[in-house]
């Protein structure tokens, strides 16, 4: 029983952090309506940049630790902004009024070098943050055995919550998510009410790429380094784990994300750990065709 209690503790952060992608993903994915995987290259970018110049301002300007972070999240933020507001509006927005296959391709391009670009710049070194917040907090206890948690986990997690909980309550009480909601549903019958459908494309993909560049920065910040092919695993993944509740509410996408997220824990637990990615893209994929909606296209 304690050691359930432990892995069901376990899987709370990686839920809040499935919840947090998918949220963002379905966000862009209600203005682009197209599977984009630079969106899991994002969230990588921004860690891998994170340690880069965490690692500069540590060991090149002799800050002190919390400088050093304070410098690679600034410089983070800023690189992936920027490269994800530029996909947005110069590859992704002109893009999406084409075929699907053609987007595909493009984020699979971009994908690629935005990986490339990071490992060059690291000289394909494995840089690794020094630990911290690493204080365990104990939430039950039975004879010798202790259900715990550190303090980076519990402050990922409070973090990861709130940005869904904050852009959910944007979507459904300002304006901004009315507007957001008619361009999903209809982008010219919006742009005929006055509505710059390319302005809310924008909005929304730099609202999605904020996102996965947070929960990229706290990732690394809690896993302590990043993988220069994360970015082509994670756009996979997270392309398929938001539509475990569906594209079409970023809250329910969410929710089935954090669903997701206890089910592969359970199974890293439980199960053999090298079948892991194996059992969760196949069950990712039996939910994806099981909910499968045909469509009549003019």
């Amino acid at each position: 029983m304690a050691y359930l209690l432990q892995q069901l503790a376990n899987a709370i952060p990686l839920a809040a952090l499935y919840a947090a992608l998918a949220f963002g993903y379905a966000v862009a994915f209600g203005v682009t309506k197209r599977a984009d995987i630079t969106y899991g290259a994002i969230f990588a970018f921004s860690g891998q940049i994170l340690l880069l110049f965490t690692d500069f301002g540590y060991n090149r300007l002799w800050l002190i630790l919390p400088a050093a972070l304070a410098l690679g999240v600034a410089a983070s933020l800023l690189y992936s902004m920027g490269a994800g507001v530029w996909i947005g509006r110069s590859i992704m927005m002109p893009l999406v009024r084409q075929s699907s296959n053609t987007v595909i391709v493009a984020a699979l391009g971009i994908t690629i070098v935005l990986m490339e670009t990071a490992r060059l710049a690291s000289d394909t070194r494995s840089l690794w943050l020094s630990p911290f917040l690493n204080d365990r907090v104990v939430f039950w206890r039975s004879g010798g055995f202790e259900v715990v948690l550190t303090e980076i986990q519990l402050a990922n997690t409070i973090l990861m919550c709130a940005f869904v909980a904050i852009g959910a309550l944007i979507l459904k009480r300002t304006s901004w998510g009315r507007v957001w909601r008619a361009v999903t549903d209809d982008p010219l019958a919006a742009e005929l009410c006055g509505t710059s459908a390319d302005k809310v494309f924008l909005l929304a993909y730099a609202a999605a790429v904020l996102v996965a560049s947070l929960c990229g920065i706290l990732s690394t910040a809690y896993y302590g380094t990043m993988d220069f092919g994360a970015g082509l695993m994670f756009g996979l993944k997270v392309l398929m784990v938001a539509a475990v509740g569906g594209y079409s509410d970023p809250l329910k996408s969410a929710g089935g994300a954090a669903g997701l997220g206890l089910i592969e824990t359970l199974w890293t637990a439980y199960g053999p750990f090298i079948w892991r990615d194996l059992v969760v893209f196949t069950l990712l994929v039996l939910l994806l065709v099981l909910s499968r909606r045909e469509r009549a296209i003019p």
